[in-house]
């Protein structure tokens, strides 16, 4: 980096190098290995096509050539019925839309406050960020799947966003319409719980129960089915011991791919469990939403029994956090935390688990084949806010609600629905979520 100091201290400079970022992404992800042809936005194109043009069901289609199903709850599929209007390409074409707007929020949320903070020229940082965003692998699946996860995320994160604005009082919506579309997402109704927010975590799971029963008025079968059978056929989304499988269920259909031991799964869920719901309670007391929002997130990728590479969009918040966690760290501690990052950052770009993907057993197997679930399950572990708590930031936005009032506006106004021990200081508030400049705008 100090070889490129000079060039990057002059505009033209400046300009320059983020063409060459820009177009070197452009070029690796055109021709990237591994593109998955939009095989999801396939599935789900062809499922809602079958369900209202062919007097069809959705649980019964399957994409051609494959025995690949819809696996999503009824209401993923509701939410979808516009794509019965479009031809194929658009469908396409505005499942790349919708992701690309989720990553521009998720940017501008998570990574936005950071580069206020620490960055002059922060239309280079976003640039940069934009590009690293668009090279990890997740999300490159996610975009060549035409997945529905950056949504998902992005989803979740609008009533994170609440949380840390004084706008709890609406939060829940978000979590809740995200469960409804897929389960995965439902372990943040109990994060709303555990840390006090009993309100939100009502109008979350209010939401989640409103969407399924919207779903199963519209279609009665479709819902029965799903809820007592497909839900709990895993052969319909593929084999769990599939090396894309990065949960801890993948872990073991790995280590016994014929009879993977139920009962040893669930103790590792269970202590998983644990370990998340100690760890988020802390980093909420330590005023730090933000840390408690990711390590949910990362607990929900450890303990569904499915977690394709492409779930793992879901450890983005967790790398973010600990970043900012190093810049804000002493040099020699920052120095080392930074390196940690992007040797995580690196090893979740690198396919590796693909090394492993015709033969999973023996012990480089077990490192390498899993290597993303032990990236998952360290950063469970690590303590993602500063020592001290998050610090205040400079240039907060006039008039942005903060301190106790504001947490007790997001909360509710009798105090009911939060512990008096995670309402932060004005310092707490802009420093929490989204860092500096306020909250996550």
């Amino acid at each position: 980096m100090r070889g490129l100091h000079p060039v990057l201290a002059r505009p033209a400079g400046r300009i320059t190098v983020a063409v060459c970022l820009v177009v070197a992404t452009a070029v690796f992800l055109a021709t990237v290995p591994l593109h998955r042809d939009f095989f999801d936005v396939a599935v789900y194109y062809g499922t809602v096509d079958d369900w209202i043009n062919g007097d069809g069901r959705i649980y019964d289609y399957l994409k051609p050539g494959t025995h690949y199903g819809f696996t999503y709850p009824p209401f993923a599929a509701v939410s979808m019925l516009p794509m019965a209007l479009v031809s194929w390409p658009v469908a396409v074409g505005i499942s790349i839309a919708l992701s690309v707007a989720a990553s521009a929020l998720l940017l501008h949320w998570l990574v936005g406050p950071i580069i206020r903070r620490t960055c002059r020229n922060r239309w280079f940082a976003f640039t940069v960020a934009g590009c690293l965003f668009a090279l990890f692998e997740p999300v490159r699946d996610t975009f060549s799947f035409g997945q529905v996860n950056l949504l998902l995320v992005a989803l979740v994160f609008t009533d994170a966003w609440l949380l840390t604005t004084g706008r709890g009082r609406y939060a829940g919506i978000g979590i809740g319409l995200a469960s409804a579309i897929k389960l995965t997402p439902a372990l943040f109704i109990l994060y709303l719980l555990i840390t006090g927010r009993r309100r939100q975590a009502a109008v979350a799971a209010g939401t989640a129960c409103a969407a399924t029963a919207l779903a199963a008025l519209i279609d009665p079968g479709a819902s029965r089915t799903f809820w007592t059978d497909a839900l709990w056929n895993t052969d319909r989304v593929g084999s769990l011991s599939y090396v894309s499988n990065q949960s801890l269920q993948g872990v073991l259909a790995r280590l016994q791919p014929d009879h993977p031991s139920r009962a040893v799964w669930l103790v590792c869920v269970l202590a998983v469990l644990a370990l998340w719901a100690y760890r988020a309670r802390a980093a909420v007391r330590d005023g730090d939403d933000r840390a408690g929002f990711a390590l949910t997130a990362l607990a929900a990728c450890l303990v569904s029994p499915v977690t394709w590479v492409h779930h793992l969009v879901w450890v983005i918040p967790a790398l973010v956090v600990l970043t900012d966690t190093a810049l804000r760290g002493e040099r020699r501690e920052r120095r080392a935390l930074l390196a940690v990052c992007a040797v995580l950052y690196v090893i979740l770009c690198s396919s590796v688990v693909w090394l492993w993907r015709w033969n999973s057993t023996g012990l480089g197997a077990f490192l390498g084949a899993n290597a993303y679930v032990w990236i998952t399950l360290g950063l469970l572990f690590v303590r993602l806010s500063p020592q001290n708590g998050p610090l205040p930031e400079a240039g907060a936005a006039t008039g942005e609600k903060t301190g106790e009032a504001a947490r007790r506006k997001a909360d509710g106004a009798d105090g009911d629905d939060g512990p008096q021990a995670t309402r932060e200081t004005e310092g707490e508030v802009t420093g929490g979520l989204t860092g500096g400049a306020g909250a996550m705008r």
